[in-house]
């Protein structure tokens, strides 16, 4: 037999005894959402992505032409469910929410700020409220009809008539008569006006017991979008006030729409389907397995890369909203719980252990190598990376960070059997030694992942090698042994090795990085040399390990899923 073959032959055996050893862990699971809809916190950003504000003096929307014909007003209630309070805002659909504050209307961008003495379009917070309440909205809004600038303000189950907007209140005092006293309102109210004018249609002042939401509808039942922040949405909004001072927007959404908003934000739509599909399993259980991540805040998670990139619908395609559809309903889960499905760009080579990683442990999120993206490493932009800096420069970084340190003479390395960086030490001239672990292995160095050499010392260090994704032979092939075709040990050969994968190819197996340190100084240029591969934490899935996958090898959703989170099965979700 030739020797490759029996090489082959042998590892596919006791790669094959090891599968039947070990636990499937793919038991049969179901899972509940507890909620239908959802509700994300909606921030703007800086031109580099990053988050500017969580609040803002006013928040506006605008109705997508032909998706939609106005709004309903009202509030969610604990189970998430709209509430409607008062009739629909109709033939306006551009509105915008303000702090019930003196605000002027700036046309530049299209927006309301506080102002003392201000000209121009200004929305005036001192009214004049009649005495007494209402107990429709109806009885309300026919005597604001009645007098010249009234409107109708919501106030926890009841409703009151006020009319005027002073920006002095000495002002409103002077134009008050019988009946109708100066009113202010809390520092919770929000005014609803229409946009670009100080027409207030409507106030709403709950508390913080209800926040105001307004709905979209449409007059033949489809579908609406809404424009809010030259982004596009699905679902209603609600406006919070709960600090009493600026407002927060919240997207009510439904979970396939929500998906739907990420997918494309995180993926590009032109991405095979069964990689869209596995960014949108991960994507839905990732919102429910942290659905109360910022609940103290009024929301479920935020929009940002904190949680998970959401933007709304305005990015999305026919493949990436065919990828939500056809996973409705589908979350990965691991003895009976949902996963923490968190994934990143590239992984340059091998994904991480979570707990060498953010410190905590599950049994899915174990290191694996990943030899897909290397096919394609020369079309994923900045794949292959370098960072340089003088031991000064290395110094300030770490000032910057709190560490008190001179200028950087050594660095020492520790890796994980990954090849990735587990820990890096920085020596000082001083011979003070400040060390990094964890996500901040990146974070302390300015490096765009985890796998990395400094000066040439990193990967391949120990020269382990990786067998199933995930099995480590420490020490490489010496003293190794596999079962040989007629049943006998045979001790593994030192040269190349290959193995028949679960999918039938032959693959070599790679060589990597164990738990072995060392140190290096600055190289012959006076400089530290930080040479790496891959973006991201390296936990979980590799995005485009994904495309790889499915694209290059014809590899469905759950066959990426299931290589890079460990024993994990894909379930399909009852309705909330």
């Amino acid at each position: 037999m030739h020797t490759k073959v029996r090489r082959i032959l042998a590892v596919a055996l006791a790669l094959g005894l090891a599968a039947a050893l070990a636990p499937s862990g793919r038991a049969e699971q179901t899972y509940t959402p507890p909620y239908s809809t959802v509700r994300i916190g909606i921030y703007t950003y800086n031109d580099d992505g990053s988050p500017k504000e969580k609040t803002f003096p006013s928040a506006n929307l605008e109705v997508v032409s032909g998706m939609g014909d106005g709004y309903e007003v009202g509030y969610y209630d604990s189970n998430r469910e709209f509430i409607p309070v008062g009739p629909r805002i109709e033939g306006t659909p551009r509105v915008s929410v303000l702090m019930d504050r003196n605000m002027v209307y700036n046309a530049g961008s299209n927006s309301y700020t506080e102002t003392e003495g201000a000209s121009g379009t200004v929305v005036g917070c001192v009214h004049l409220r009649l005495g007494g309440s209402f107990g429709t909205y109806e009885e309300a809004a026919e005597l604001a009809g009645q007098v010249e600038g009234g409107f109708v303000r919501y106030e926890n189950g009841s409703f009151a008539v006020l009319r005027g907007q002073y920006t002095d209140r000495d002002d409103a005092i002077a134009a008050s008569g019988d009946g109708w006293s100066v009113d202010s309102g809390s520092s919770y109210t929000v005014t609803v006006v229409e946009t670009g004018t100080n027409r207030i249609l409507l106030e709403f002042d709950c508390g913080t017991s209800r926040n105001l939401a307004l709905r979209p509808y449409a007059n033949d039942g489809s579908k609406t979008q809404t424009w809010h922040r030259q982004s596009k949405y699905y679902g209603g909004f609600a406006f919070l006030r709960n600090t009493g001072s600026l407002i927060t927007t919240v997207n009510y959404v439904d979970i396939d729409d929500y998906v739907k908003g990420v997918i494309c934000y995180e993926m590009n739509t032109s991405w095979p389907l069964e990689a869209l599909k596995a960014q949108a399993i991960c994507a839905r259980t990732f919102l429910m397995s942290n659905i109360t991540k910022h609940r103290t805040l009024g929301y479920d998670l935020c929009n940002t890369t904190c949680c998970q990139a959401y933007h709304g619908t305005g990015g999305a395609g026919a493949n990436s909203d065919r990828a939500a559809e056809e996973t409705s309903g589908q979350y990965l889960m691991y003895d009976g719980k949902l996963c923490s499905t968190v994934y990143y760009s590239s992984n340059g080579g091998a994904s991480e252990d979570v707990k060498n990683v953010w410190g905590t442990d599950y049994p899915y999120l174990k290191g694996v190598v990943d030899p897909y993206e290397a096919e394609i490493a020369g079309s994923i932009s900045n794949y292959y990376w370098t960072v340089k800096y003088t031991p000064s420069q290395l110094a300030a970084r770490l000032r910057a960070r709190g560490r008190d340190c001179g200028d950087i003479r050594t660095i020492k390395l520790v890796f994980t059997p990954m090849g990735n960086v587990k820990s890096i030490t920085f020596i000082d001239v001083n011979g003070r030694s400040f060390t990094a672990q964890s996500d901040n292995v990146r974070g302390y160095p300015g490096c765009r992942s985890i796998r990395y050499t400094v000066n040439g010392l990193g990967q391949g260090a120990a020269g382990s090698v990786y067998v199933n994704g995930g099995t480590v032979l420490d020490g490489g092939l010496s003293g190794a042994y596999a079962l040989g075709s007629g049943g006998a040990a045979e001790e593994l050969p030192s040269g190349e090795l290959y193995a028949i994968t679960g999918t039938g190819n032959v693959e070599k197996l790679e060589t990597g990085g164990g738990s072995a340190s060392d140190s290096v100084g600055v190289n012959a240029q006076g400089l530290f040399v930080f040479t790496g591969s891959g973006w991201g934490h390296n936990v979980g899935m590799s995005q485009w390990g994904a495309y790889v996958m499915a694209k290059n090898h014809n590899m469905t959703c759950e066959e990426i899923l299931t290589f890079y989170y460990t024993g994990v099965t894909i379930t399909q979700g009852g309705a909330a």
